[in-house]
């Protein structure tokens, strides 16, 4: 495991356009597709990393939640099952059904959306306007696997209610931390070392 910060890219850019399956349905899901959510919350993340496993069932509520009050929430998972089989889109299912998931869970098996968002970790949070201009990139809290700290989700929390309000989401962003994601042989990014 190597402990990865996000890359955190320029606020107030557009979101990259995706069409992603989901294991689940076996049906594609795009960005167009979540439009009328009033903000988007794009999440890159895995079955096997601690640092997702550390947040995943309180994800769960957290997305569930939001959702509710009109947060679109979409996960992505980009990493190379050849290299991490638990990744695997027939473990995405199993995944999703133990965490109770209720947002679509997508493959990226090329690698290119991860690339395009600039994700660097798992998990990795991505959060856009309503006109889908990106509102903010980082943590989900301070909490971590190694850490005596309760998982609140304080950060993306805050951050949600902003967007959801039509305000900017004040600075500081904290970036996550995780595990890097497993790129392909020669298929990693410019800030993949």
């Amino acid at each position: 495991m190597v402990l990865t910060p996000s890359t955190m890219p320029p606020l107030d850019s557009s979101a990259p356009s995706f069409s992603l399956p989901d294991p689940r349905t076996g049906k594609h899901v795009s960005l167009e597709d979540l439009a009328p959510a009033p903000a988007l919350l794009v999440a890159f993340i895995c079955n096997h990393c601690p640092f997702v496993v550390h947040v995943a069932d309180h994800f769960a509520v957290f997305a569930a939640r939001w959702a509710g009050k009109g947060l679109g929430v979409v996960a992505i998972n980009s990493n190379d099952p050849a290299s991490h089989p638990a990744d695997a889109p027939d473990r995405m299912v199993e995944e999703s059904a133990r965490r109770g998931y209720d947002f679509p869970y997508l493959f990226d098996e090329s690698q290119e959306v991860a690339k395009s968002y600039g994700a660097a970790c798992t998990p990795d949070f991505f959060l856009y306007d309503a006109n889908r201009h990106f509102a903010y990139r980082g943590r989900y809290d301070g909490s971590r696997p190694s850490l005596a700290v309760e998982v609140t989700g304080s950060d993306l929390e805050r951050a949600v209610r902003h967007a959801l309000a039509g305000e900017n989401v004040p600075e500081p962003h904290h970036p996550s931390m995780g595990c890097n994601i497993k790129w392909r042989a020669g298929n990693g990014p410019p800030w993949f070392g």
